[in-house]
């Protein structure tokens, strides 16, 4: 008689996802296509993977899950560009930076108190921003530091703006990949004129492979596994505490595999902006607010 095996602990399914998130950085970088190809094929793909796992929980959009869609679009596209321009530490850090929007905005959008508390964060995460725009220098793997910071800001503010969307009680009603889904199919029919435009000189096999991991494994089956860990138990400051591994990990895979290394003023404005965050996490769960859990 064959022993029953033992099911995986939801919180390694959310190791797992994390970890899958963090190679982002590392496997556009390994592509030799440009941001709007590299988010073609990677939705494409992503695309594929939530349809196949989600769609018997409905995929029905309505008009705020549609605007949820086109700020996680928003957010995908200007964090390859961003990754594609400037250093991996550079545009994972910047994203990170998503909370920042959340304190600042909720309050207009869906009447979220804001504490001074929240503002002691902001000014810090405000300050470590400003650390990401000094001594940049153009690079192999980073040709245009200015404009990837840029978006990665960029990414960061839509990053938060969708966690907001998500909060709104419109959204919490329907599955939550519905918007992850239609924000892939929004990339997909953007990006498709852009790349007939100007499509590449040609694509290698290992620009076919990165593009599949990046959309089966980084963005589909990541995604899978964090909800399926969270729906199994995890707690939200668990979930939020693990994936501040992301931010952490990123860079170094990239600094393993390219030799890309990050700008101490980077270094120090990314340990500035996730020390807050996480500090500011921890305290609102304390409080019994709900804490945000962010990926690109």
């Amino acid at each position: 008689m064959s022993e029953n095996k033992a099911p995986i602990s939801p919180v390694l399914l959310v190791v797992i996802a994390v970890l899958l998130w963090s190679t982002g950085g590392l496997f556009i970088k390994l592509t030799t296509l440009d941001a709007f190809s590299v988010n073609l094929g990677r939705s494409f793909f992503a695309a594929l993977v939530v349809t196949l796992f989600t769609y018997k929980k409905g995929l029905a959009p309505d008009r705020y899950t549609l605007v949820a869609s086109m700020l996680y679009a928003a957010t995908l596209t200007s964090f390859v560009y961003s990754t594609k321009n400037t250093t991996a530490a550079n545009a994972i850090f910047l994203q990170y930076t998503a909370p920042v929007y959340v304190l600042i905005l909720a309050p207009f959008i869906i009447r979220e108190a804001f504490h001074i508390r929240d503002l002691v964060t902001v000014v810090l995460c405000v300050g470590g921003m400003s650390l990401f725009f000094l001594n940049n220098v153009s690079s192999a793997t980073a040709p245009d530091p200015f404009a990837g910071n840029v978006a990665g800001l960029v990414s960061g503010l839509c990053f938060g703006l969708y966690f907001i969307m998500l909060r709104h009680p419109r959204v919490l009603q329907r599955n939550p990949a519905v918007s992850v889904f239609y924000g892939n199919i929004i990339i997909v029919l953007v990006m498709v004129p852009f790349v007939a435009s100007s499509p590449p000189a040609a694509i290698t096999t290992n620009d076919l492979l990165a593009l599949t991991f990046l959309g089966v494994f980084q963005i589909g089956i990541a995604y899978i596994l964090f909800t399926k860990g969270v729906a199994a138990g995890v707690r939200p400051l668990d979930a939020s505490i693990i994936g501040f591994l992301e931010p952490l990990i990123n860079p170094i895979w990239v600094l393993l595999f390219i030799g890309e290394v990050p700008t101490l003023w980077a270094v120090a404005g990314g340990i500035i902006i996730l020390t807050a965050v996480a500090l500011h996490t921890v305290r609102q769960y304390t409080r019994r607010i709900t804490p945000i859990t962010a990926s690109e």
